[in-house]
């Protein structure tokens, strides 16, 4: 495993800007080291030759002065590293994230123009589990516990990795000019330790990548689980699914305690060769020392600098175990990205930011299909369907048909693996490959089957539609949606918190907060998923009358099984197998 992965630097900022931190502070760090071993070695041997302390004084002090500085230095290197981590941390998991999700993200690593994507998104963007991160679980364990890892990378890792460049090179300076011998001792001793690093780290690097992958199997197991837990005891079927949790678990524990054997004995090792090598000078120093070949104060500076140049290296073998869990997580978030992205422009296009018009858009599908990552059958295949500026169409069909993927490819959260989808344009089509994806979901509204509500005020969860909306604009949304009435009720109105996933609402509330987003969007296409799915009676018909309001004029494809919105589309299309079975014209 590479100490320095090049990917790592050429993609977040911040990691750049801490190797530079890093070299400045390891070569401050250095020239202490050399000038405190050079003032104790003076201090002392002044003291032993009877000087007094008027005359050393001065050494003392310098002495001092040098130990604060290091401290000082040491504090605040380490303060800088877990800032530049931080900041490669979020860099790394924006980037994950509009990977994933196909929304763009500046090369600062900031999030683009458009709004947050939905989570709904991660996992409608048809992760199977095949490369890569795999499932959406797995996908959250990576961008949030496995990064966490590169904290011990950043600031510890990294500064011991320059440490061990530079203070052996120094100290074998500063001794070969002091004593050649005891020089010619360290350079013959100081290589064996990267060598026994080396030697441990190919016999661990497999432990390694095998513990960080049950790590990521049982997080995005555990939260596949949570998410569906309602589901599993409708079947009965939460203590098989609890049996599972716990075999990952004892298999992460016996990885756990087999990596933290081989780091405790290789600890030993490269302790034992480091005391052996400081061992052998000392020993030589003191024949020498005896026989009066070598002076006092030169032989202190030689046996205070030895530890020194062996110190960083141990160091780095300490800390080598406790940084691979976040280089390991790093390498997979490289993997995920190297994949091919969820939006990315066809090779050819002659234009890969096309700009769209802001209203009277349709939608066309032209042998349009889908084949997800890791399946052999297509999930849509051969789609031919247009849908002019202003038609409404119903997309009908038994669960597993394909709709919900004819919605991702309109979405971008997918690309056609053959075919094209092109939005219909006043001045002719424009393919959906040659729009960047930001600009294309700004002419899109989306409403999903289960919308997602953050812990925020209900003003700022339907602002998620326009960020830049106004208040009277946001309450004119929510008055469309039949969700004002609701909403004023709630203890502080619009400006309510509404808890993680909307825990305040109901599944009918929360639908109709969903509505008035797309209201605020106010987006020339609307695209709705099952958008009465599961509610009762009351709220369906408030959902159905803002719907109404909502496709008015506006290019419209919704997903629903069921019939009885036949009556608020011009037409019905049903989808079967991935394919279109019938077309009713109204």
């Amino acid at each position: 495993m590479r100490p320095l992965d090049p990917r790592l630097v050429r993609t977040a900022s911040a990691v750049r800007v801490h190797l530079a931190v890093t070299a400045a502070s390891g070569l401050a760090v250095t020239g202490l080291v050399l000038a405190q071993a050079w003032l104790l070695a003076h201090t002392i041997a002044g003291a032993a030759g009877g000087a007094g302390l008027d005359e050393l004084s001065w050494a003392i002090a310098a002495v001092a002065a040098v130990a604060v500085a290091r401290a000082a230095l040491s504090y605040g290197a380490e303060t800088a590293a877990l800032r530049s981590a931080a900041r490669a941390k979020s860099q790394l998991r924006r980037r994950l994230v509009a990977h994933v999700t196909g929304v763009g993200a500046e090369p600062g690593g900031s999030p683009g123009a458009s709004p947050p994507p939905d989570p709904e998104a991660v996992r409608s963007s048809g992760r199977t589990g095949s490369g890569g991160a795999g499932t959406a679980g797995e996908l959250v364990t990576l961008a949030t516990r496995g990064l966490d890892a590169l904290d011990d990378y950043f600031a510890r890792y990294l500064p011991q990795l320059v440490l061990a460049v530079l203070v052996p090179i120094a100290v074998l300076v500063v001794v070969a000019g002091a004593d050649w011998i005891s020089a010619l001792v360290i350079a013959v001793t100081v290589p064996l330790i990267p060598v026994f690093m080396a030697l441990v780290g190919w016999h661990t690097q497999a432990r390694t990548e095998r513990r960080w992958r049950l790590l990521n199997r049982l997080g995005g197991h555990f939260l596949d689980v949570v998410e569906g837990l309602p589901t599993l005891a409708v079947f009965r079927r939460a203590k098989a699914q609890a049996a599972v949790i716990r075999r990952i678990t004892g298999e992460q524990r016996r990885s756990t305690m087999a990596t933290l054997r081989i780091a405790f004995l290789s600890a030993f090792v490269l302790e034992l060769l480091a005391t052996l090598a400081v061992a052998l000078v000392a020993v030589e120093i003191g024949i020498r020392l005896m026989y009066g070949v070598l002076d006092y104060e030169t032989a202190l500076l030689v046996l205070i600098l030895a530890p020194e140049a062996y110190l960083p290296l141990r160091e780095v073998g300490a800390r080598f175990h406790a940084s691979m869990e976040g280089v390991a997580a790093a390498q997979q978030v490289f993997e995920e990205l190297d994949r091919r992205p969820a939006a990315a422009p066809r090779p050819g296009s002659e234009s890969p930011a096309r700009p769209l018009p802001g209203a009277a858009l349709g939608v066309r599908f032209e042998r349009a299909g889908l084949t997800y990552p890791g399946r052999d059958d297509p999930a849509l295949h051969g789609i031919d369907l247009e849908v002019p500026a202003g038609r409404r169409v119903l997309i009908t069909g038994p669960s597993g048909s394909g709709k919900t993927s004819l919605l991702s490819l309109l979405l971008r959260f997918n690309e056609p693996t053959e075919g094209r989808v092109c939005a219909l344009a006043p001045d002719g089509p424009v393919p959906a490959a040659e729009v960047a994806p930001d600009e294309w979901r700004r002419r899109i509204a989306w409403v999903p089957q289960h919308p997602y509500l953050f812990d925020d005020t209900v003003a700022d969860n339907i602002r998620l539609g326009a960020p830049d909306a106004g208040d009277e604009a946001v309450r004119r949304a929510a008055e469309l949606a039949e969700a004002d009435g609701f909403v004023r009720e709630l203890p502080d109105g619009y400006r309510t918190r509404l808890g993680e996933r909307g825990t305040r609402l109901s599944a009918g509330q929360r639908q109709r907060i969903a509505l008035a987003r797309a209201f605020l969007r106010d987006a020339p296409v609307v695209l709705l998923d099952e958008p009465t799915a599961h509610l009762d009676p009351e709220s369906a018909a408030a959902v159905r009358r803002a719907v109404r309001r909502l496709l008015r004029d506006r290019t419209a494809l919704v997903v629903a099984h069921d019939t009885g919105w036949a009556s608020v589309v011009d037409e019905v299309v049903e989808v079967r197998a991935g394919r279109i079975a019938t077309e009713a014209a109204r």
